[in-house]
């Protein structure tokens, strides 16, 4: 009986793993491809256009975000024929491939608009420009290090230019980078993560890596004056964004809002960067910018609030089942912490990925 239970553990974890290592693959196999589409704007691009140009910046990452576009679905597409990743013995309605599912969650319909449109604000004004505000009231280095840290940066140079300029480049820049941002992490690695394993691990392992490529640019030589104290801020506010996004996509199988979210609070964070770098007073930048956006999210708090209250009593009954042994599955407290620390493991390996094809 003994030896039969620790068989039963043994086979437990090995498709565990097996699962993982599947989806690890999987991911390989999508950043590889996304790696070669971004050759033409990483290796052509530079060739036709100079660096100094101000279009530069604004093209490159537009140019970007439409290579991540496109590559993800034809990878999706070939990865599923390769790992044979759909479940052919189960029968639905419709028969959606991992492609067809990544195109799915742009959808947006007259009867869906306004919902997607609210829940972008909510997130927005709930989430986002709260948690920047208080970064960067109590810890006001990190907006220097934001700073740095992106103005060093050729794509970047908007940060340093007069403002018609930054106004024109910013809109383009943050909506490109959020919608790369939310296709890639949310998109891909959260709603296939969710084909393979946990739904809370398919929560933690994106979250992992998109709060570790964050605090990455620690490694670009503008910001290495700094205390890694700072870069750490910068990930555990990531982590935590990421986490709240990630659940989000779960339940409701959309991106609209997040990339709208994410898109508006670049563009706000990114004027608080901007103003700093003018030797504008933070203490100014809140008055007129941060202060009239805490009001709106003071009064979208208490007109939705509970709306927000089940949104975050589902957030927090979903993140509970992580840290408990599944007794269906004879689960053990070894194996949550073996899930655990094997979804850090995995993060780690995606961040790599992320790193060797600059993804």
């Amino acid at each position: 009986m003994e030896s039969f239970e620790v068989e039963l553990v043994e086979n437990r974890k090995k498709l565990f793993i097996r699962e993982r290592f599947r989806f690890v693959a999987e991911v390989f196999l999508v950043f590889l491809g996304i790696f070669l589409f971004l050759l033409i704007p990483r290796v052509l691009f530079p060739i036709l256009v100079d660096e100094s140009n101000i279009f530069f910046g604004p093209i490159y990452y537009l140019l970007r975000a439409i290579a991540i576009l496109i590559a993800l679905p034809i990878f999706l597409f070939i990865s599923n024929i390769l790992f044979e990743t759909q479940k052919k013995n189960i029968i639905i309605e419709e028969d959606i491939t991992p492609a067809s599912a990544q195109i799915k969650l742009f959808s947006i319909s007259k009867d869906n608009f306004g919902y997607q449109l609210l829940y972008g604000l909510l997130i927005l004004f709930i989430v986002f420009i709260p948690l920047d505000f208080l970064g960067y009231y109590f810890f006001p280095a990190t907006l220097e290090y934001t700073a740095v840290a992106l103005s060093s940066q050729s794509t970047d140079s908007y940060l340093l230019a007069n403002y018609s300029i930054f106004i024109f480049s910013v809109l383009i820049i943050q909506l490109s980078v959020a919608i790369y941002e939310e296709s890639l992490t949310r998109g891909f690695l959260t709603i296939r993560g969710c084909e393979y394993f946990h739904k809370i691990s398919a929560v933690i392992i994106p979250s992992l890596y998109f709060g570790l490529m964050h605090f990455a640019y620690f490694l670009n030589p503008a910001s290495r004056n700094f205390p890694i104290w700072i870069p750490f801020i910068w990930f555990l506010q990531t982590f935590f964004v990421a986490i709240l996004l990630s659940i989000f996509i779960i339940r409701k199988k959309k991106i609209f809002p997040l990339i709208f979210a994410h898109a508006l609070n670049n563009i706000i964070s990114a004027h608080a960067v901007w103003n700093y770098l003018q030797g504008n007073d933070f203490m100014i930048v809140t008055m007129y910018l941060y202060l009239p956006l805490l009001i709106v999210s003071g009064i979208l708090f208490i007109w939705q609030f509970p709306r927000i209250k089940n949104g975050i009593s589902d957030g927090f009954s979903e993140i509970k089942t992580y840290f408990k042994a599944n007794i269906k599955k004879g689960e053990s407290k070894s194996d949550i912490y073996f899930r655990i620390l094997f979804d850090i493991v995995i993060g780690l390996i995606i961040l790599l990925f992320g790193l060797l094809f600059a993804v």
